[in-house]
């Protein structure tokens, strides 16, 4: 059997933490800024941990 790539927009997307969980950041905070109020822009900072399906599907697309 030959080995599987990563998907490379996944990898880029997503950190998987020390205890394996799902960690994301969350989407509309790259550009247009300006228009987005100061609230908003600091409740989408950080990141947000996935769990279920989602985590699962975002491990085997790693190769995890």
């Amino acid at each position: 059997m030959p080995k599987l790539k990563t998907h490379s927009g996944t990898k880029d997307r997503v950190r998987i933490s020390k205890n394996g969980k799902v960690r994301v950041g969350h989407p509309n905070m790259n550009h247009f800024l300006g228009k987005k109020s100061g609230s908003r822009k600091r409740s989408l900072r950080g990141l947000k941990t996935r769990q279920g399906s989602i985590a699962k599907n975002v491990k085997r697309s790693l190769g995890i």
